[in-house]
């Protein structure tokens, strides 16, 4: 035969460490462990209302390039995290995944060199290193998981994770929230349809089977029983934003059974992609939680240690803590920005 009958357009399939493998090199430690489960348990007592009062917010860049910034970042909220712990559950933004609209980088994992090598087996091992350096700093990680079988390399040392707007309608992500050990946002439609979100959210809670990989990388059959710390996170879209009090009503009457099923994204649709206007969307958020709203459980901002953003090409030099994705708020603006939330907290009814 002169025409391939199957792999007509693959250039290469590459074996990879198996999870278990790669867990072995790179162990989680008791106190790495103390700190996912920890920041776990907090942010599954604000979804379901346990802890009525405090403010998740998921923090940081909007994807890590270089190790050493991140660690730096996470070196700072620590610190301010540590002093408002009364008010607010703060977890890292550690984005090693990015969804492309048509192509570009897709993220640490698979093109950790940065110059077009893709050698993912690198990427994997060099987020599981990032991540697990922040879990021994006691921060607590967030991530939104693109890949199915990233989880099972790094879903160890995540505290929370997210559902992406372009991935929210898929199958295979909502099977994918079901499983995961730890609470899953999930966003509104890239196109502002809460109801895309809202059906995810009783596809996460129940029970699935499908195709995945075990911790020894073979292929298996993945049965879930559902995973009950799920909650909406409002992003925008469509041209539209969606923080206003009348949406997070709505949003809420889609998520029956949450007792705080809200988090704003402060950035994407709702601020436009102008990180400027971050803040402004932030602090009409706020107004409704000195007004009593329980809905609201969090806040979602894109930050990193210098503001704006870079452009990317392969090779190319890089300032150091900017980012190359989405612009973000510089740390000095996003420092101020938590106290003023934790103020806002504080201040709400008791």
């Amino acid at each position: 035969m002169s025409e391939r009958i199957e792999n007509q357009n693959l250039a290469e399939i590459r074996s990879l460490a198996s999870p278990r493998e790669l867990k072995k090199t790179r162990p989680l430690s008791e106190f790495a462990a103390s700190t996912v489960l920890a920041g776990r348990r907090a942010i599954r007592d604000v979804i379901h209302g346990r802890d009525a009062r405090r403010l998740v917010v998921i923090v940081g860049p909007c994807s890590i390039h270089d190790p050493d910034a991140a660690l730096e970042y996470g070196a700072r909220l620590r610190k301010t995290a540590q002093a408002l712990e009364g008010q607010l559950v703060v977890a890292m933004r550690t984005y090693f995944e990015k969804p492309r609209t048509t192509v570009g980088w897709k993220g640490l994992i698979n093109d950790p060199e940065l110059d077009g090598s893709c050698r993912v087996e690198r990427g994997l091992e060099l987020a599981r290193e990032v991540l697990l350096d922040l879990a021994h700093l006691g921060v607590p990680c967030a991530s939104e998981v693109i890949d199915p079988f990233t989880p099972q390399f790094v879903g160890d040392l995540l505290a929370w994770a997210s559902i992406g707007a372009r991935t929210a309608e898929s199958q295979t992500h909502r099977q994918l929230a079901s499983g995961l050990s730890m609470p899953v946002g999930i966003k509104n439609g890239t196109n502002g349809s809460l109801s895309v979100a809202a059906n995810a959210l009783v596809a996460a809670r129940s029970a699935h089977s499908f195709l995945g990989i075990t911790a020894d990388g073979d292929a298996a059959v993945v049965r879930t029983t559902g995973n009950p710390d799920r909650h909406l996170i409002l992003r925008g879209g469509g041209g539209q934003t969606n923080f206003a009090s009348a949406d997070i009503a709505r949003a809420a009457k889609l998520a029956e059974g949450l007792e705080r099923p809200v988090m704003v994204d402060c950035s994407h649709g709702n601020s436009n992609k102008d990180y400027r206007r971050q803040a402004a969307v932030c602090r009409e958020v706020l107004t409704q939680v000195r007004h009593g709203n329980r809905a609201i459980m969090g806040l979602l901002l894109e930050s990193n240690l210098h503001p704006g953003s870079q452009t990317w090409s392969p090779g190319a030099p890089l300032r150091y803590g900017v980012s190359i994705t989405d612009t973000c708020m510089g740390w000095e603006e996003t420092r101020e920005l938590l106290q003023e939330i934790a103020e806002a907290v504080a201040g709400s009814p008791p």
